[in-house]
Formats: C-alpha cells, sequence, structure tokens
C-alpha cells in the first residue's frame, strides 16, 4: 500500500471514529470517489469493480474486458482484450469471458487522488447529515425551549444548548434569526423553532429560528389548546418580525368563536404570545374560503368597500391578482406604514393588491409596496400604521 492510501485510510478510520460512521458507509464512500478517479485516467472505461477492506487500509481496482479471439478482433481497447493478452493475467481466461486487470493506485495521479479525498469528504458530510436528521428528526419543525449558553460580542451571534434525554447539543442562533431589537443574554432560557438540519463548510447542523414564519403557528399550538387540539386551526399567517403579525383562524366547531378563543380572557393567551416575541403586535382575523372576503378581512383595520378579481368565462380565477376600493380616509390605513400592511395583506392571501380610493384620486405611494405576494397556508407577516 503506498504512502498517500495509507495516510489517506489512517484519516478515514479517524473520521469514522469521530463522527460515529460505520466502516460500511465509508466503504461505499471510497467506491463513490474512486469510480470518479478512476474515471479521470480511464475515461472510457465501462466496467470497474473495487474490493476494499478498510480494517488493513487497502483496495483493490480493475478494470474488467470482455475476452476476444484474437488482437484483431480487439475493437474496443478499453473494455475488449485479446485471449493472447488475457492468459498473462489469468491461465483461467477463455473468450467470452471477462478479465479483471487489476491497476495500481498509485498511477492514477495527484489529481485523482484529490479528487477521491473530495467526494470522500462530502460523503461523510451526507452521513453526519442523515446521521443528524435521525437524531434530531423528531424536533425538526417544533418549538422549544433552550438555554443561551453564551452571546458572541462581535456578531451577536448566540449559543443556544438544546437539550434531550438522550444528548445536549450546541446549536448558532445566527444574529438574522433573532427578532430585530430582542436582546439576549448568556443564561437566558428562550424558545426557538427548528426548522431542519441545513449542511455547511464544516459539519451539518441544526437550523433554529426565532423569525422564521412558522414561529407564531408553534407559540399558538402552544398556548392555546384550542389550537392544538385542531378545534382552532390558524390558516394563514403573515408577519414582519418584531413589529406586527396577522393571523387568519377558523373554526371547526361552530360554537367555539376562533379569534376569542386566542385571544383569551382578558387578552391573556395573546399577551403571552406578543411578549414571547418581544413586543410584536398580533391582528387576529376569520380567515374566509371567498377570496373577497378573506382580502377584506386581511387588509384589517382598513375599511374596504370592494374587491375585484379577474375570472375568465367560467368564473375561474385567471389571475391572483386584485383590485381593492377603500374609502379616502381609509387609504393610508390601507396601505400601511412604508406598505406594509398592504405588502403582508397580499402574503397572508397569496393576491397581488392594487388599492385604490373611492374617489379615484390615486396616489403613487399606494401600490409602490405591494408587489409582495404569498400562498394561503404559508407563514408570513404584517404590519401598518394603526399603532
Amino acid at each position: 500500500m503506498s504512502a498517500m492510501n495509507a495516510e489517506l485510510f489512517d484519516a478515514l478510520s479517524e473520521v469514522a471514529k469521530e463522527k460515529g460512521i460505520t466502516p460500511e458507509i465509508l466503504v461505499e464512500k471510497i467506491q463513490t470517489a474512486l469510480v470518479i478517479a478512476v474515471k479521470r485516467d480511464y475515461p472510457n472505461s465501462e466496467d470497474i469493480t473495487f474490493n476494499i477492506d478498510i480494517t488493513k487500509g487497502k483496495f483493490d481496482v480493475c478494470i474488467n474486458k470482455i475476452i476476444v479471439e484474437t488482437a484483431d478482433d480487439v475493437m474496443d481497447d478499453a473494455n475488449e482484450i485479446d485471449l493472447e493478452s488475457a492468459m498473462k493475467v489469468s491461465k483461467r481466461s477463455k473468450v467470452g469471458g471477462t478479465c479483471s486487470i487489476k491497476l495500481n493506485t498509485r498511477h492514477f495521479g495527484r489529481i485523482a487522488a484529490q479528487t477521491a479525498k473530495q467526494v470522500i469528504r462530502q460523503g461523510i458530510k451526507e452521513v453526519e447529515r442523515e446521521q443528524l436528521l435521525e437524531q434530531w428528526g423528531g424536533l425538526q419543525n417544533q418549538a422549544m425551549n433552550v438555554k443561551v449558553e453564551k452571546v458572541e460580542p462581535d456578531t451577536g451571534n448566540a449559543v443556544v444548548a438544546i437539550v434531550t434525554p438522550e444528548t445536549t447539543t450546541e446549536v448558532v442562533l445566527f444574529k438574522n434569526d433573532q427578532i430585530p431589537g430582542e436582546v439576549i443574554y448568556g443564561g437566558d432560557t428562550i424558545k426557538v423553532y427548528i426548522s431542519g438540519v441545513s449542511a455547511n463548510d464544516r459539519r451539518p447542523t441544526l437550523r433554529i429560528s426565532r423569525t422564521h414564519n412558522n414561529f407564531v403557528r408553534k407559540l399558538f399550538e402552544s398556548e392555546i389548546p384550542e389550537v392544538a387540539d385542531g378545534t382552532v386551526e390558524i390558516r394563514a399567517v403573515s408577519r414582519e418580525p418584531g413589529i406586527r403579525s396577522k393571523v387568519a383562524v377558523f373554526s371547526n366547531v361552530e360554537d367555539v368563536d376562533a379569534i376569542g378563543a386566542c385571544i383569551g380572557p382578558g387578552r391573556s393567551r395573546i399577551t403571552s404570545i406578543c411578549d414571547e416575541l418581544c413586543g410584536e403586535k398580533i391582528d387576529m382575523l376569520l380567515y374566509d374560503e371567498n377570496p373577497h372576503e378573506f382580502i377584506k378581512q386581511a387588509l384589517k383595520p382598513a375599511e374596504v368597500t370592494g374587491v375585484e378579481i379577474p375570472h375568465d368565462e367560467e368564473g375561474e380565477i385567471v389571475e391572483r391578482v386584485c383590485t381593492v376600493t377603500v374609502p379616502d380616509n381609509q387609504l393610508s390605513l390601507a396601505i400601511g406604514n412604508k406598505g406594509q400592511n398592504a405588502k403582508l395583506a397580499a402574503r397572508l392571501t397569496g393576491f397581488k393588491i392594487d388599492i385604490r380610493p373611492e374617489s379615484g384620486f390615486y396616489s403613487d405611494r399606494s401600490t409602490n409596496d405591494n408587489d409582495a405576494t404569498g400562498e394561503i397556508g404559508e407563514s408570513e407577516e404584517f404590519t401598518n400604521n394603526n399603532d
């Protein structure tokens, strides 16, 4: 075994032990890497086999060629070999059979070896990610309490500890995943949303956030029993982190007031959620299957007098755009501060919204920031100048 191969296998064994990856999985990744390495030096070979023994730190690589009668019968040097040449490799060779020619891995070349290492390294990342997904899969798309271990003064990133009965894992809550304006200190206990697993250049890691759209949904589920048991359903959320959210709810039980259940006695439930969101205001509204009515609800607290949606001859919506009419004195309210009310209402409903006053006088500021769109059921957010 060459020094290069010995070094490679020593590194792989160390990584396998450190990451808890089984030798069998490593062998699979090595094979993938070697295919690329061999193909670089033998691009026309169609049949390549490997015999890898990771415990001994060695491997055999063979190019398999079909045996033909004579050299004149060889039509493809990369995949065929004459019988006389094959007999020099194995005395058992016969026409129509396969001759396995071992390659000296030292001849792959520096570039081929480097390619192999890169592919193996990437393969290990994939294995790590799969293991992390298996370990944390049950927590994905959930919100949970975590302890802040420290906050990096230069970046504002916070390192938090996610604790389960099996293990404790440190994860970075990046500054842009924190609610704007909030101040986090080491030792604090905060709630985060686990959105999944990502793979960066160094190693796979959990993705956590306090600005993710679904964070609001999970807070409602944790604070409101009617949402947790499905009596009240959150159909859409539109959010501007740290400023305001709009939440469209629907009651699956006729006698249950969806908005009242979410607000709670003395606004206790909604206040608890707002506090967790660092004072972010939350507007509750009723979801309606009728898009005209839903758009009216989404633009509250502004009063809407008309909604026009283009339809075809069969009554189907042609395009998810609409023109909304509001009283002149409601125009600024409908648009919201910096266009946020209209923009986030669009995300909530999935419609591009063009707001016009009843008088017909139309200011450019009514639609400049009104081109955001979203889909029903998607978590987004909203803010207006109704503070």
